[in-house]
């Protein structure tokens, strides 16, 4: 059976890597602008620079490494190295950053070099006399100071990547700031993600290998929620929550989208499931928006938690997609005001139903893709 043609990556993604290696990039330059005059003045107020000192060619070297760093960093080092510590143990993963980051810091170190030494000597950057000073310029304490300073700054930038893919784009900021330290009213959109027939492939697979299906599952989906700029409530079995800010849910679609992004990439990678554990999952979700109260709770392990009747209905909804035979339901309250829908996504009123522990119905839409 011939597979189906899938694209690896939509413009919303390649948008989404876009836009965080220009982040890494102005970050980096900025730091290393900051390294670089820090150094200059502290260096000129102790009359250690002779009047010799190029002052114009030692910051055009640092700029050209600094620009080399955060392009080469942003769009390969920081993706490989943040899909590394999520598909290996942390020791080898730290092992291949190590290796990873020596060579890159190696080939942007020897590019500054080449240019500076160039411009010092008057001579081409191919010139033996050039080549010979950047050879020296690797044992001196300036590039092993610049080596350990820059590796502190390469795993301070994937922690903020991977702290931010925990909490959620803005969360972790909110949460340094005390934002949820007091409990507080939100609007927000939640779904509830669940595998179909969870019971039926664990018995299956067992439990070792159900585990894993699992977190094959739940780590293949994070760039759709990631992307969309959904926050992981918490996983319960083989089922996710994810919650939006109203703003962040309902631009361009996110909060919708995200379904069809998963569904994306479950399907391209089909295959991989069906060799490893002989079935590919499938999941139905379900949205509601409203009300809820947010705040911190705990000592020991402090979280931000959600409490309210939306996380309630929500659950109610996903678990009538069986019944209704779809895999996408949504509150008629939440279609109301998802008026910006996916490309091709059309919606589908679906009735009044009963829900579960409610003395009211309610209505119900459900999504399609042309």
């Amino acid at each position: 059976m011939k597979r189906p043609h899938f694209k690896r990556y939509t413009t919303r993604q390649l948008w989404f890597y876009t836009k965080r290696a220009f982040y890494i990039l102005i970050a980096w330059v900025l730091i290393a602008n900051a390294l670089f005059f820090y150094e200059f003045f502290t260096l000129q107020s102790e009359g250690v620079l002779s009047s010799a000192f190029d002052f114009k060619s030692a910051f055009t070297a640092n700029l050209i490494v600094a620009i080399c760093a955060g392009l080469i960093g942003g769009i390969l080092t920081v993706n490989l190295m943040e899909r590394w510590l999520r598909k290996n143990a942390f020791w080898k993963a730290l092992l291949y950053i190590t290796i990873l980051y020596t060579v890159a810091a190696f080939v942007i170190s020897t590019i500054g070099a080449l240019y500076f030494n160039s411009q010092k000597l008057g001579l081409p950057f191919y010139h033996e006399d050039v080549l010979y000073e950047v050879q020296l310029l690797f044992g001196t304490w300036f590039f092993i100071k610049n080596f350990i300073i820059w590796l502190l700054i390469v795993l301070v930038t994937l922690i903020v990547l991977m702290v931010n893919d925990k909490y959620g784009p803005g969360v972790f900021p909110d949460y340094l700031l005390g934002r949820y330290f007091f409990p507080k009213h939100e609007r927000r959109i939640f779904m509830f993600a669940d595998i179909k027939n969870a019971t039926g492939i664990a018995e299956t697979l067992g439990e070792e290998k159900y585990f894993n299906f699992l977190k094959d599952f739940f780590g293949d989906i994070a760039p759709a929620i990631v992307q969309t700029r959904g926050e992981v409530y918490q996983y319960v079995g083989d089922e996710v929550v994810v919650s939006w800010k109203m703003k962040a849910g309902l631009k361009r679609g996110n909060a919708i989208q995200c379904y069809y992004s998963m569904k994306k990439i479950i399907a391209f990678k089909s295959n991989r499931y069906m060799k490893k554990y002989g079935v590919v999952p499938e999941f139905k979700v379900g949205y509601h928006c409203g009300n809820i109260m947010v705040g911190e709770l705990g000592r020991i392990k402090r979280d931000i938690v959600f409490s309210g009747d939306v996380l309630n209905t929500t659950s109610r909804i996903q678990s009538l997609c069986n019944q209704l035979d779809v895999e996408i339901l949504a509150s008629k309250a939440f279609g109301d005001i998802a008026y910006q829908l996916p490309k091709g996504v059309s919606r589908i009123n679906m009735g009044t139903q009963p829900i579960k522990g409610k003395t009211e119905e309610i209505e119900l839409v459900t999504y399609v893709r042309s």
